[in-house]
């Protein structure tokens, strides 16, 4: 495993930790499709988060959640659409939320932005 990768579990990990602390419960980790993956997959209440962790180490080029593009926004929502049609029972409302991680191990800031971004149109 790249230490890329087992940088990114880690936070993974550390947001969905953070997360369940709040109440939300982890129904997938890294859903795959053709164009992305969505990191986590949660149950908040009645509402379905489709979860994107960003990590930085420092932020002298910008902090974490920044780095979440028009781009990298659309493969996420293109892949909510594929795990709501392989899922077919979800009629509930759904957002999209951020969990910025940033510093080192021993000293981290974590920002939850619940509803960062929607679906246009």
């Amino acid at each position: 495993m790249s230490e890329r990768k087992a940088t990114g579990d880690r936070a993974e990990s550390i947001a969905c930790r953070f997360l369940q602390q709040r109440g939300l419960v982890l129904l997938a980790r890294n859903f795959h499709c053709r164009r992305g993956e969505i990191d986590l997959i949660m149950r908040d209440d009645d509402s379905l988060v489709f979860v994107e962790v960003r990590y930085r180490q420092q932020i002298r080029f910008g902090h974490a959640a920044e780095t979440v593009s028009k781009t990298k926004q659309g493969r996420i929502i293109h892949c909510a659409r594929v795990y709501l049609s392989q899922t077919r029972g979800w009629n509930e409302p759904a957002r999209f939320d951020v969990v910025s991680i940033e510093g080192n191990p021993e000293k981290i800031n974590i920002e939850w932005l619940r509803d960062a971004f929607r679906v246009d149109g």
